[in-house]
Formats: C-alpha cells, sequence, structure tokens
C-alpha cells in the first residue's frame, strides 16, 4: 500500500470507530487551505470534535501520535476557528482529538480526547 492509500484506510477505520463509539460523523477532510485539512468533524452529544487521525501500516517505527506536531496542532486550531465561524449552528462546546491507527501485525486504534 501506497502511504496515501494507508491513510485513507486509517481514516476510514477512525470514523468506523468513532460511529460504533456513538458519534455522528459531519464531514470528512474539511480543507480550510492548503496548510489546513481537518480529517474528521463528529459530534458527540452536545460536543463538536474535530480529529486529526495519523496512521501507520505497522509498529516498527515510531507512534503515529509522533507526527502531529506543533505546526500541525496550530494549524488544525487554525481550521476549527475559521469551521466554528463559518458553521450556522452555534456550539459552545468543541476539543480536538487524536486517534492513531498501526495496521499491523494487528490492528490497534487509540483514542486520545481533548489533545
Amino acid at each position: 500500500m501506497t502511504s496515501k492509500e494507508i491513510g485513507v484506510k486509517g481514516e476510514q477505520l477512525a470514523q468506523e470507530y468513532l460511529l460504533k463509539q456513538g458519534y455522528e460523523i459531519i464531514e470528512t477532510n474539511k480543507r480550510f487551505s492548503r496548510f489546513c485539512e481537518i480529517d474528521i468533524i463528529a459530534k458527540n452529544k452536545d460536543t463538536l470534535v474535530f480529529v486529526e487521525v495519523k496512521t501507520r501500516s505497522s509498529s516498527f517505527c515510531d507512534s503515529p501520535l509522533e507526527a502531529i506536531t506543533k505546526t500541525k496542532y496550530a494549524n488544525i486550531k487554525t481550521g476549527l476557528f475559521i469551521y466554528l465561524k463559518e458553521t450556522k449552528i452555534k456550539y459552545k462546546n468543541f476539543r480536538i482529538d487524536a486517534i492513531s491507527i498501526i495496521l499491523n501485525p494487528e490492528l490497534k486504534i487509540n483514542h486520545l480526547k481533548n489533545i
């Protein structure tokens, strides 16, 4: 699999995971600029959740979450505030979550809330 295919597979698995956890998927791959894309925007009860998904084909290398740098986090925050400003529905509660996915040797999903 190419890295793009691994990323797409990870985002699909993350969406399935969130749906099973009772989340409602609102949007996926929402792009705000060439620097800012939010993988999943979901709703959990009265909270809007912006999810960054990081996927690795194996656990051989570093943790997928290590790829969320300060710059990446700042870009996600920028997208979050643009989305909140543009949306017709006003949310009082929102947060940023990260989901790491390792595909091999066995599927591992780690969901960190409110990073």
